[in-house]
């Protein structure tokens, strides 16, 4: 088989300064709809349209269990149609949805909406993902990432002030105000993804990028036919959803997934902590929230910088789950017989530490999650390491509810083990994922060029 220069692919990442620069304006602006929508939703289901407090999170639950199996089949569609045109439709159809929210007044709608929400959300973040891995050069996108991750961290501060205002108003039509500013959010998210430059499909693209001929093509005709795909000869063992028989990165996942129980921490179970432990700090869960959101705002991207391979980035996941084990010593102290003000330090304490291990958590998944993903099937691996996160929403709050509220400081100190453990497995997770991957996942021919989408 042929192989020609890369400077002979397309160029699909002019201007990246622009580009990047448009990717952050559109996640500003769905991060403060998702601001307002986060911190107004619980309560507006519940004191408006009634809902019980277990049936909301029953319909939760279910939702994101579905997003979560969503993001891979959405993921590879944008893989196959563009990422650009898929991420633009998908912003728009959570705009419509959540619309929809504005009518709901029953459980059954509630649970059609809130499913259609996390499909939406999961495939969003797998095509969001793609699209920066086809605009962004490898070298760049964890930096590109973590300005990302800064913008989203200050449009969800802003948005959470809007609902805030909601919540202190606390009529239907606040209410419903906050729910329309998260439908134009999104509304305008997908109208600015939209002025971003047009991304080949990955497949299209990777085929060029091996050099694959119209000859290649039709030889391979036979292998692609019989189910698999020929690569130099050998046939690759993946279907159509390549990362379902990738064993290797589903490893990685995991360890990524319980690294990621960190995340209903600041927005739930520290609230319920402080409420049970100490009433009179009830203001503090959200002064504690308010705090990681500032610290990722301004210092996602110099925490990044360290970050530039895979090495790197499996030493910042070690060292985050260190981090994050003495964040839950702190928290268990707080558990003891000790005055309020003492309770309150060690509160911002676990809290500070707790930030400072997801910024190094989030960088070094970012770098791992894309390096060893192949280059063809970005959207389709991007949905399948997103599923972390959707785990940690559906799973995270029960779990961590029950170890930490009935479990005390022990329960603290088990799940910052538990986090020490997943940092520490990183590292041979990637080696083991690693191991021979170039030729495993060697690009794919691409089938018959897709006018591209997006």
């Amino acid at each position: 088989m042929a192989h020609h220069p890369r400077s002979i692919v397309p160029s699909r990442r002019t201007p990246l300064s622009g580009s990047q620069r448009t990717l952050a304006t559109a996640q500003l602006v769905s991060a403060i709809g998702d601001g307002a929508y986060y911190t107004s939703s619980a309560l507006y289901f519940t004191r408006i349209v009634g809902l019980s407090p277990t049936r909301l999170g029953l319909g939760l639950a279910v939702a994101w269990a579905i997003g979560s199996v969503a993001g891979v089949p959405l993921g590879h569609l944008a893989d196959r149609r563009g990422p650009r045109g898929t991420a633009a439709a998908l912003a728009l159809v959570t705009a419509v949805v959540v619309a929809s929210f504005l009518v709901v007044d029953d459980f059954l709608p509630f649970l059609v909406a809130a499913c259609l929400y996390a499909t939406a959300q999961s495939g969003l973040g797998a095509a969001r993902q793609a699209l920066v891995g086809g605009l962004v050069p490898e070298g760049e996108r964890t930096a590109a990432l973590a300005r990302l991750q800064a913008t989203l961290n200050a449009g969800l501060a802003v948005g959470a002030a809007l609902g805030g205002v909601a919540l202190t108003v606390g009529t239907r039509a606040a209410f419903l105000g906050a729910f329309t500013l998260t439908a134009l959010g999104f509304l305008a998210t997908g109208l600015i993804l939209l002025r971003l430059p047009a991304v080949l499909p990955a497949a299209v693209t990777a085929g060029v990028t091996a050099g694959v001929t119209a000859g290649d093509r039709a030889g391979d005709t036979a292998d692609i036919a019989a189910g698999g795909t020929k690569v130099d000869g050998a046939r690759r063992r993946d279907g159509g959803f390549a990362v379902l028989a990738d064993r290797r990165y589903a490893v990685v996942t995991l360890v990524n997934t319980v690294l990621l129980l960190r995340m209903p921490l600041l927005s739930l179970v520290i609230p319920l902590w402080i409420a049970d432990r100490a009433p009179q700090l009830g203001w503090l869960g959200s002064a504690l929230f308010v705090l990681n959101t500032v610290g990722v705002t301004l210092f996602q991207v110099r925490t990044a910088r360290a970050v530039t391979g895979l090495s790197s980035a499996a030493r910042a996941v070690r060292q985050a789950g260190a981090v994050l084990l003495a964040s839950c010593a702190v928290f268990a102290l707080s558990a003891a017989p000790v005055p309020v003000w003492a309770m309150a330090a060690l509160l911002v304490g676990g809290a500070v530490l707790q930030v400072f291990g997801e910024m190094k958590q989030s960088a070094g998944s970012w770098q791992i999650a894309f390096d060893l993903a192949p280059a063809d099937r970005l959207g389709q691996y991007q949905g399948f390491f997103g599923t972390g996160v959707a785990v940690a929403r559906t799973a995270g709050p029960l779990l961590l509810t029950t170890l930490l509220l009935d479990g005390g400081g022990p329960g603290w100190l088990v799940l910052g083990v538990l986090f020490l453990a997943a940092g520490c497995a990183m590292g041979p997770a990637v080696r083991y994922a690693e191991r021979d991957r170039s030729s495993w996942l060697a690009p794919a021919p691409a089938p018959a060029p897709l006018a591209p989408t997006g």
